[in-house]
Formats: structure tokens, sequence, C-alpha cells
């Protein structure tokens, strides 16, 4: 997969968005240095986790759960439904550690037309040469007549 760890992370313009937005978040050292973020996406009234890293040398301690218990925390307190992403099946770090935290693999017939197209982006970057699998968790809204 060094495709993947070669792969350029987003561009300043494309995190500025994101701030702007209200949809990054950043974790930092001691030291004020960045070492973990979480980007979001809202697809079709949920909160769509675009991208989370840690910077290795941080990892396994718990910085990537916490960034994604605050998107849980923002996606509920904002109305929104679920959080869905999308994920390397096979990875140990990525849709084995996503079902620890809750997740659940979507089968295909049930995906969104805005997941379907978030799949079809991503395939054209050519993420789909490993297994890839979306996954969703949490229904948080409460609309009228719901428990």
């Amino acid at each position: 997969m060094d495709a993947i760890a070669d792969d350029p992370p987003p561009s300043e313009d494309e995190l500025a968005a994101y701030q702007r937005e209200g949809r990054a978040w950043v974790a930092t050292d001691s030291a004020d240095v960045p070492i973990a973020y979480i980007l979001v996406d809202v697809i079709e009234h949920c909160a769509h986790i675009e991208q989370v890293t840690v910077h290795p040398l941080n990892s396994r301690k718990g910085l990537g759960s916490a960034l994604i218990g605050t998107v849980e925390r923002w996606a509920d307190e904002g109305g929104l439904e679920c959080m869905t992403l999308t994920t390397f099946r096979d990875v140990p770090w990525n849709a084995p550690y996503y079902e620890r935290l809750g997740f659940v693999q979507v089968p295909e017939q049930s995906w969104t037309d805005g997941l379907r197209q978030t799949v079809q982006k991503e395939n054209q970057h050519g993420l789909n040469a490993w297994p890839r699998v979306v996954m969703k968790k949490g229904t948080y809204r409460r609309g009228p007549g719901t428990a």
C-alpha cells in the first residue's frame, strides 16, 4: 500500500475550507504541535469521516478514537442522523478498528446515492486496488414520531 502512504496530504486550501466550515478538529501535543486531525463532510444527513490521521509516533494513544468521539457529539448536537466512513476492509487499523468503535459495515445495496458517489470518486483515485467497505455508526437525530 505504498501508493496510499505516498499520497500527499490535503492542500492548505482544502484544509482551510474544512476549518472555515467547522468540519476539522486537531489534536496537539504539549508544545501545541499538531499530532492528529479529522476531516468531516456531511453526506445526506450524516457526518462522513473523510479522513482521520494520527502521526505514527503518537499512534495507539486514543487520539483517533477521541477525535471520532468529538465528531459523534458534533453530529448528535447538529441533528445529524449518523456517522459514515469508507475504509480498507483488511487493514487492522482500518475496518477492524472502526468495528471496535461501534461502526458496522453497510452492504452495497444499502448505500445512499451520496455514499455511492463518494466510493466512485475514491475508486477514480485508485483506492479500490484493495478491498474497501462503507461503515456507519449511530442514529442520532430524533425526528417527529420517533422514540
